[in-house]
């Protein structure tokens, strides 16, 4: 029997700019973030009572697929109050993923919308009602 015991688990992923990041999830996004000593950021987010770690690495790469999701209500009027604040959705005009003129796929899944931050990581809104 193992005594290996895990306190806590969080995930993390990187961007090329914290300040940018900071200002993108505090500002543009109105998250809680916080600036932590090793200039890293924490996210704290709803749901997660740990927070994600947001690192800056001087050759990131943005990840290809959709780090963090954020689940709303209504997806339509969660984009269009993003989009007031400058976020610029993703369209995929053809495939499972299709989106419609305001970046929604309203497909076999959950409705959802993705977005990029400043670094290029995926984001996405969605809804699973």
């Amino acid at each position: 029997m193992s005594t290996l015991k895990f306190n806590k688990v969080f995930n993390s992923f990187s961007v090329n700019d914290l300040e940018a990041a900071f200002n993108f999830y505090g500002n543009i996004l109105q998250l809680n973030v916080s600036k932590l000593p090793m200039n890293v950021l924490r996210l704290n987010i709803p749901g997660n009572e740990h927070g994600m770690i947001i690192y800056e690495k001087d050759n990131h790469e943005p990840a290809s697929y959709t780090v963090l999701n954020f689940d709303v209500d209504e997806v339509e009027k969660a984009v269009d109050e993003l989009v007031t604040r400058g976020i610029v959705f993703e369209h995929y005009d053809s495939g499972p993923l299709k989106t419609d003129n305001k970046g929604i796929c309203r497909g076999s899944g959950p409705v959802i919308a993705w977005f990029k931050d400043p670094a290029g990581n995926f984001l996405s809104i969605l809804s699973e009602k």
